[in-house]
């Protein structure tokens, strides 16, 4: 099936196999697929502001470009789906099944992303901003282009993580030890960090 610049906004789709569809240009703004199976659909460049996919199926799913704001993705099945380009911003994947979910240069800011496992996975051109990253593992991840600025980072792990990379904000010494523990840095970023404490490094 494919749908092509087509309006549902607002229309309750929960429920609905779907799966394998293509929607291409349509818009889905509040739109609800609560428990919908929507594994291998491609969604590209498509409006679905504040829509509802909790515990929907969307394995294997792709979303090229788009506008997510503000979606709702809580307890859905994303194992092995990707998100390119697309804006998230404030966005909710809490207790989404995540495992082989793929994002590459996505707004998440002000998202929910708590307990999300990135453990080992190359992270490009995400910008965490102000997001909610409580519980994330990131260990051994590489992260490049991507912006943690103000984010909630209680109980994240960066071990062996490489943020030589990435925007991390105003960071404090007492950060280092509580949520970057056994990262990578930056000469810039260690520098940057040091001069905040008004120490100058000859």
């Amino acid at each position: 099936m494919r749908f092509e610049r087509c309006v549902f906004d607002q229309q309750d789709l929960g429920g609905l196999d779907l799966s394998g569809a293509s929607f291409v240009a349509c818009s889905f703004e509040g739109t609800g697929f609560e428990k919908a199976v929507l594994a291998r659909t491609l969604w590209s460049h498509c409006r679905a502001p504040f829509a509802r996919f909790d515990m929907a199926d969307l394995t294997e799913a792709r979303f090229e470009g788009g506008d997510y704001n503000n979606a709702s993705w809580s307890r859905a099945r994303l194992s092995a789906a990707a998100f390119s380009e697309a804006k998230l911003t404030g966005a909710s994947f809490h207790q989404a099944q995540t495992l082989g979910l793929s994002l590459r240069h996505a707004i998440l800011v002000s998202a929910d992303l708590r307990g999300i496992s990135f453990r080992k996975a190359r992270l490009e051109g995400l910008n965490f901003a102000e997001a909610d990253l409580a519980g994330c593992d990131f260990s051994q991840a590489v992260l490049v282009g991507c912006s943690l600025r103000d984010a909630n980072l209680k109980g994240c792990s960066f071990r062996d993580a490489d943020l030589s990379a990435t925007e991390l904000g105003a960071v404090q010494v007492g950060d280092l030890g509580q949520h970057f523990k056994g990262c990578m840095l930056s000469t810039e970023q260690a520098a940057g960090i040091v001069a905040a404490l008004g120490i100058t490094v000859l």
